[in-house]
């Protein structure tokens, strides 16, 4: 059977991630001199408690091409094919690592390196489509198939409580047309092109949340849905009342924005990840 392979980025649920055999390589978590693995050595809520708290900004480090390397080999006792998803290439330097491992051990095991353009459950609901596949039968070909063109009606987009740790992380993009919002105004982001890239602003908090649930319903026919939050797990709630109707229970996923992803959104975001049918 084909594995699939992903990072740290994608922010999938633990449970998801056991049911479905997908491996996560980790990102690395920096806090000073102190060095956490992104969901291995480093609670989400001591995460987001740290970077409110402490006087310094977390960093994130990629995974090196060793560590793809050593999972790429472990993983080639068990298959013949591994198809790896990764975090947008203009967003951290991931899948440079896997694309330099997978050449490593061409020699063990093909590997497929995909560049989703994506973030976070952009990432996931593309890797839970390619494990499914898998799991179903799928050859190496059909995954890769299945992941492209699904990549291309894949969203991420959300908004953030304000704009500092993306500016801060140097992550913000094309996102900068809205440093110069008021206060009142709350930024609706969106992944686009492998960046960050402003979709509207909303004024008011209530009016941004309205707006995320009037713009997934837009989207016509979801096949894939996510609702993230960073530290709001009740309105992550009510986000998830308003939109699992949306989609099969099966096909709906509430998560939590990690430590990577949580370094540039920081606390307070909500984000929405949908693959759409057309």
């Amino acid at each position: 059977m084909v594995k699939i392979v992903t990072d740290s980025c994608a922010d999938l649920p633990k449970e998801i991630v056991e049911e479905l055999g997908i491996t996560v390589v980790p990102l690395t978590i920096r806090f000073g001199q102190e060095v956490f693995l992104d969901g291995l050595e480093l609670k989400i809520d001591e995460f987001y408690h740290r970077m409110t708290s402490g006087a310094e900004l977390p960093k994130t480090t990629q995974p090196s091409p060793a560590d793809f390397v050593r999972v790429y080999t472990e993983l080639s006792n068990q298959t013949d094919g591994i198809v790896s998803i990764h975090i947008s290439a203009k967003l951290s330097g991931t899948y440079s690592s896997a694309i330099m491992a997978a050449k490593e051990v061409a020699g063990k095991v093909k590997v497929v390196v995909i560049d989703t353009m994506m973030a976070s459950m952009g990432i996931g609901l593309l890797a839970i489509v390619a494990a499914r596949a898998a799991a179903a039968g799928a050859s190496l070909e059909e995954v890769v198939q299945l992941v492209t063109e699904k990549m291309p009606r894949t969203s991420y987009f959300g908004f953030v409580s304000n704009l500092e740790y993306l500016y801060k992380g140097g992550r913000l993009g094309k996102g900068q047309a809205f440093l110069g919002s008021l206060l009142s105004i709350k930024p609706i982001l969106q992944i686009a092109d492998g960046e960050v890239y402003p979709l509207e602003r909303a004024r008011g908090y209530q009016k941004a949340f309205s707006r995320l649930i009037e713009i997934t319903k837009s989207r016509g026919s979801l096949e894939e849905l996510a609702v993230l939050h960073a530290t709001t797990p009740d309105e992550a709630a009510r986000l998830t009342s308003e939109l699992k109707p949306l989609v099969d229970e099966d096909h709906f996923y509430l998560s939590r924005i990690g430590p990577t992803i949580g370094t540039y959104l920081g606390p307070g975001t909500l984000t929405i990840a949908s693959i759409s049918r057309s």
